[in-house]
């Protein structure tokens, strides 16, 4: 790991990584409305940045001044999260820092596997987060040399189970196995309580996207609390 890779990740040590995103059709699809909610979550105390898509990477890149993990969806099915070598080079030339990628055992679209993927990036400088979904996805991450590995797709693969909250199973089986990698908990953390408890259990950083960016969630939680609370 180079020193721009351990400079970044010291920035993120102990802190709240914020994902900005909206879904294709929703209000807030929009890179500016997504850089001002960057914004607002730097000032709120976020320590990075998640986001998606390269016009979104490039106008939050523009706004905040903490490391920005990008990433760029591209499908439904299987791997869609960066899923080739290159929508990760896009990811690096729209300004992000870090690049999150699919880091599941499940083939990729262009042929690599996920450590020659890596192997890649690192040649040209990049600094690479995998996102798994199980324990066994983390250990294959870690060996193509990875340099955070992140509890992201936990529960959307089929091998583990959808969890109410965050997979703290998973995430602590990664903790015990890698103690001096970087663990980041993503994935289903919608309380502060949780956002706790995460850390706690040995996360590196925690990272909350629907409760924070993703108003029409929370609302609907809200709105079926109170609900809830009339038919009573």
């Amino acid at each position: 790991m180079n020193d721009r890779a351990n400079t970044l990740l010291q920035q993120i040590k102990g802190g709240l990584v914020v994902s900005v995103q909206a879904y294709p059709g929703e209000p807030m699809r929009h890179p500016e409305t997504m850089a001002q909610i960057a914004l607002a979550a730097q000032q709120g105390g976020a320590v990075a940045i998640r986001c998606q898509g390269l016009a979104d990477i490039s106008a939050i890149r523009g706004q905040v001044d903490v490391p920005v993990i990008g990433l760029w969806k591209d499908g439904h099915d299987g791997v869609f999260i960066t899923p080739t070598l290159r929508h990760a080079r896009a990811c690096m030339m729209a300004g992000a820092d870090i690049v999150a990628l699919d880091a599941t055992r499940r083939p990729r679209p262009d042929g690599l596997t996920y450590a020659q993927t890596v192997a890649a990036l690192h040649d040209e400088g990049a600094i690479v987060m995998a996102d798994c979904g199980s324990f066994e996805d983390a250990v294959m991450a870690a060996e193509a040399g990875s340099d955070i590995l992140s509890t992201t797709l936990s529960g959307y693969t089929g091998e583990r189970p959808k969890t109410d909250g965050p997979d703290f199973e998973v995430l602590h089986r990664i903790v015990e196995e890698f103690p001096d990698h970087p663990v980041l908990c993503e994935g289903r953390i919608h309380t502060v309580d949780q956002a706790r408890q995460v850390m706690e259990a040995g996360a590196w950083a925690a990272v909350v996207g629907t409760a924070i960016t993703h108003p029409t969630s929370i609302t609907r939680w809200f709105a079926a609390a109170v609900k809830e609370g009339v038919a009573k």
